[in-house]
């Protein structure tokens, strides 16, 4: 199968796009497909793509104005060139929103069908950063995943969400999450003096350090007796979050081992994010061996069974946030079993797991196109 993906973002870029669109290249490699990837050039230019499992098509690309780690990309012929080249049987389309705009048409052009992967709440982003524009955002998305053949939602309530507003031809895939890497056995109790040298309960947050994030509802655990806060990411929101978590770390970003290393180095992981469509940190956290608290709303709610392998706290609600860790803190034979429920909840959650989900639902888009052959 020759497959096009046509994403947003893509590594170096880390966020939940990027590391998808990775995942999804690699396997469809490993089951013998050839995929093509169709990214936004980076800040460094459009060199090899070290990270990547096939061909890599960038895009011009231009820093979004206040938040330059994102890159949109620019009015290209090469989106609908790199299609046509490619041979595709089918687009992959990953969060689309301006790129994947471009491949949706040129797909259309090229009678390709396309799958379109519903990521990004783009609607409660809206509501973030400039107050307004909910009703707005829901159109585009509504007209943008309508011309798919089939959208794929991460979550059940972001398929709710979708069907809700229209969105025709809605199935669930969820992410996986790699088991090998996030493990709890990584955990290192260097690490652990390092970061809490007075033998402090470790929270943690990872992720990106920007509004629609609300990081700052981490305050009230800074002020918890025995507990540090240690925050994972960078972002826009970086530089005014240390006065509003007094006490915190601040480890930047961090990939790979490293990461895994931290994640399984922490008492509990905190998420604090209500915009989640599917909140692939948690499942990571849990992966770890970790309990988590995250709100209850979005993708957690499908992720994380609340007193099982965790705490769904009501969102924005920073009392509910120190609360749900209090408790934790209280109890470390809860934390246990928090940790080893959700590890055992995530173990076949593999990526090559959810990848064969996705070509099932490649064969069925490609079925449904094929003409009828007559009796």
């Amino acid at each position: 199968m020759r497959v096009v993906i046509v994403t947003e973002s893509f590594p170096p870029d880390v966020n939940g796009v990027a590391h998808c669109a990775l995942q999804t290249a690699r396997h469809l490699v490993d089951r013998g497909h050839s995929p093509l990837v169709v990214a936004p050039a980076t800040a460094a230019g459009t060199g090899p793509d070290a990270l990547a499992p096939c061909p890599v098509v960038r895009v011009p690309s231009l820093p979004l104005p206040g938040y330059p780690q994102v890159r949109v990309a620019l009015p290209s012929r090469r989106v609908a060139a790199a299609i046509a080249d490619h041979r595709a049987d089918i687009v992959h389309l990953a969060s689309p929103f301006i790129l994947g705009v471009r491949g949706m048409a040129a797909a259309a052009r090229l009678g390709i069908p396309a799958v379109a992967v519903y990521q990004t709440d783009l609607a409660g982003y809206a509501r973030t950063y400039v107050h307004a524009g909910e009703a707005a955002a829901w159109r585009r998305i509504r007209s943008v995943h309508a011309a798919a053949d089939l959208t794929l939602a991460p979550s059940s309530a972001a398929l709710h969400d979708l069907e809700t507003h229209g969105v025709p031809r809605v199935k669930l895939w969820r992410r996986g999450v790699d088991t090998e890497r996030f493990r709890p056995d990584r955990r290192d109790e260097a690490l652990r003096r390092a970061l809490a040298p007075n033998g402090e309960l470790i929270v943690g947050y990872v992720g990106r350090l920007a509004p629609e994030k609300q990081v700052e509802l981490l305050s009230g655990v800074c002020g918890l007796p025995g507990v540090r806060v240690v925050v994972v990411g960078d972002g826009p929101s970086g530089p005014q979050l240390p006065e509003a978590l007094p006490g915190a770390v601040f480890l930047g970003r961090r990939t790979g081992d490293d990461l895994a290393r931290i994640f399984a180095s922490l008492d509990v992981f905190a998420h604090t994010g209500p915009f989640e469509t599917f909140c692939q940190t948690v499942q990571e956290a849990m992966a770890s061996g970790v309990p988590v608290v995250a709100p209850a709303a979005g993708g957690p709610l499908d992720l994380v069974a609340h007193g099982r392998t965790g705490l769904l706290v009501p969102p924005r609600d920073v009392d509910a946030v120190r609360d749900a860790v209090a408790a934790l803190a209280a109890d470390p034979a809860l934390r246990t079993a928090y940790g080893a429920a959700g590890r055992a909840t995530v173990e076949g959650r593999t990526w090559a797991a959810v990848g064969d989900q996705l070509l099932g639902h490649y064969t069925d888009v490609l079925t449904a196109r094929r003409p009828a052959v007559a009796a």
